[in-house]
């Protein structure tokens, strides 16, 4: 059965697969789980057997993919990507099942996954099935909006000022439909998950660049205006791509839509004068037009033509569009000291970036402990080395933007600070 399935797909080329454990209670790291990979639709197919390591993760496997043009040719009615079923077990959790994970030639695909503790002897297994990629897939086009939205409505919610959320509440359907599931996420996972869904991770660094500032802006300009909560809903955004964006449970993400969020995740678009964060709407371009929006496979040509983020964006919104900064970034202990930590630093940044290191290492064995002295010394800077390796980071020993937050993420994590605040 395995043989005629590989034989009638077109899988002449390889992506990447790694998994990453931990406790939906503690966030602490699931060793020893057993992962079993498969083709989905043939559930006795069984390709790889994974176990996790101390800090909850898998090798990096290859796993064989359809042909990397078809993920950049715009032309092209092929499924780009493969899809595999996984199957994780663990001793004292709930087993999970994700079918459809999604596979790209040339990149590395990650899979977060939360596990519940079981509390009774009764396994349930909770199953998830990853649909279509919006590229590849037929959903609703974005209802249009106005981009700005009004703010001196009587009675409305707005914030003073643009902070990137900690969380957001993700409402898994059609804003009226009562039956679907409110989902609490962290901010930089929803973007992660988003870009995943939307675009491919097999496109040029800066079209990816571009369509995560469009997506965080517009999911920035949810949250400041309060907009759907000022319409008596619990939830911050929408799943429904004819609301909002595509956001699907437990599917995975990309390395290369991952270290791009990391590094842009304060960011957003604004306009002289405007206070808010835009409304920056867009279709794909081949299945639907949208006249003064982006359109995805156009940002992926400008990209492959050399144009840079910000010239992709004001191509599309007009040449008054600017990237701006958020004032403030909720659920970090302290803020990115605005230079990088490296060997010769010192001072109370490198302290608590000492501290936190060390609590983290509580729960990763992998990452050495090190001495509290202020002094940014090789100890330090190897036990950062280490952090960025298990974290999916350029493995440097400097602690630059997207390792202070990092380190700043897993450390309230780990140590439910969060909860207290």
């Amino acid at each position: 059965m395995n043989d005629i399935y590989i034989a009638q797909q077109d899988t002449p080329d390889k992506g990447k697969l790694q998994i990453n454990l931990t406790s939906e209670i503690t966030s602490y790291p699931v060793a020893d789980a057993s992962i079993s990979i498969s083709y989905t639709g043939v559930p006795d197919s069984r390709i790889e057997q994974l176990t996790t390591d101390s800090s909850g993760q898998t090798e990096t496997i290859e796993l064989e993919t359809p042909p990397l043009d078809y993920s950049l040719d715009p032309e092209n009615e092929n499924q780009p990507y493969s899809e595999y079923t996984l199957q994780i077990e663990a001793p004292g959790f709930e087993p999970v099942s994700i079918a459809g994970a999604e596979i790209l030639p040339s990149v590395t695909a990650i899979q977060n996954i939360s596990l519940r503790p079981r509390d009774t002897q009764e396994i349930s297994e909770n199953v998830f099935v990853i649909p279509a990629h919006t590229l590849y897939g037929t959903y609703p086009p974005k209802i249009p909006e106005d981009e700005i939205k009004p703010i001196n409505e009587t009675g409305e919610i707005v914030l003073s000022r643009v902070v990137v959320p900690e969380y957001i509440v993700v409402h898994d359907g059609s804003p009226r439909d009562t039956t679907a599931q409110n989902y609490y996420v962290k901010y930089k996972d929803y973007i992660k998950n988003v870009a995943s869904s939307e675009i491919y991770a097999t496109w040029p660094a800066n079209t990816i660049r571009a369509n995560v500032l469009a997506i965080m802006s517009f999911t920035l300009n949810r949250v400041y205006t309060e907009w759907y909560r000022n319409q008596g809903y619990e939830f911050t955004i929408t799943s429904s791509t004819a609301f909002d964006h595509k956001w699907i449970p437990e599917r995975n993400i990309f390395n290369t839509i991952s270290v791009i969020v990391d590094e842009l995740f304060s960011n957003y678009l604004s306009r002289p004068n405007v206070k808010q964060p835009i409304l920056t709407q867009y279709c794909d371009g081949r299945q639907v037009q949208c006249p003064n929006w982006m359109t995805q496979w156009g940002s992926k040509s400008l990209g492959d033509q050399g144009y840079s983020a910000i010239e992709i964006l004001r191509y599309y919104y007009g040449a008054n569009m600017y990237i701006n900064t958020a004032e403030a970034i909720s659920g970090i202990p302290a803020s990115w000291p605005g230079y990088n930590l490296e060997i010769g630093s010192r001072g109370d940044k490198v302290r608590q970036l000492q501290e936190q290191i060390n609590v983290i290492a509580g729960a990763y064995p992998a990452i050495p402990k090190i001495a509290v002295d202020g002094i940014y010394g090789p100890a330090t800077s190897a036990a950062v080395r280490k952090f960025q390796s298990v974290f999916g980071l350029p493995a440097t020993g400097i602690t630059d933007y997207k390792t202070w937050y990092k380190i700043s993420e897993i450390y309230v994590g780990v140590s439910r600070i969060a909860e207290l605040v």
